[in-house]
């Protein structure tokens, strides 16, 4: 795997461009606003909100084997605006991750991030909680945890990168000890990002092709690490198994 990284400005892409670019992250918010969707019409149809009475974290639930709330929290929401700040904050994450990453290490990242952020929620938070903010601080913890191992590639740009990323964790992770926010479940998909930047995250080369332009070679590509990655999620299970039955 190969990125392509400018370091002088030229045209903003379009919507439709950036998606091409990025079709897991587009996909992911389509999907996220599809069970949205599903939310308001079956408050409308039936009186109440089906999705998020079967999709939220809910430890009672989730300690008596409904394991799959472990996930689902992430495309649920509480209301429109709440949607709406995890969407901009995937939409503006996201590409970056998937750019770097590739699609399947992307998908890796998101899904853990958000049952990481679910583990540490049920452990320490008996509310029930809804929304994507743990697997998009996820994003967050990984694209961090690469730009602090590709430091020295990307220089004064990369370090720069790593510090907005760094106050925007913290900014955001003191907003989440206003009442009503998960700040657990933010941690937790937090921490999990990170691991995964330094267990299954790219290991880039530059190459400088022009003044403008710096070539990065991925000499750890998802095609040479994929049984590390199956190891991962196997962990995963088991770490998800063990804090389960010892709570």
């Amino acid at each position: 795997m190969t990125a392509d990284v400018e370091m002088l400005p030229r045209r903003a892409p379009t919507l439709i461009e950036r998606a091409r670019r990025s079709p897991v992250t587009f996909s992911l918010i389509a999907l996220t606003i599809l069970f949205y969707g599903g939310q308001v019409l079956s408050d409308a149809l039936l009186g109440y909100d089906l999705v998020a009475s079967l999709g939220a974290k809910s430890n009672f639930d989730i300690l008596n084997g409904q394991y799959w709330r472990l996930i689902t929290p992430i495309f649920v929401h509480g209301g429109a605006y709440h949607l709406l700040i995890n969407m901009y904050s995937l939409y503006a994450i996201g590409p970056a991750v998937e750019q770097f990453y590739g699609r399947e290490r992307m998908l890796i990242v998101y899904f853990s991030s958000a049952v990481t952020g679910s583990l540490l929620s049920v452990a320490f938070s008996p509310a029930r909680s809804v929304g994507a903010s743990g697997a998009i601080f996820g994003l967050l913890g990984a694209l961090g945890g690469f730009l602090y191992l590709h430091r020295n590639a990307f220089g004064n740009f990369g370090r720069l990168q790593l510090r907005q990323i760094v106050m925007v964790a913290l900014i955001n992770l003191a907003i989440g000890f206003m009442p009503g926010i998960d700040n657990w479940g933010h941690l937790g998909g937090l921490l999990g990002g990170i691991a995964l930047a330094y267990v299954l995250g790219p290991r880039y080369t530059p190459v400088q092709l022009a003044p403008d332009r710096l070539h990065l070679l991925d000499v750890r590509p998802f095609k040479r690490i994929w049984p590390i990655a199956i190891t991962v999620l196997g962990a995963l299970i088991i770490l998800t198994a063990i804090i389960l039955t010892t709570i």
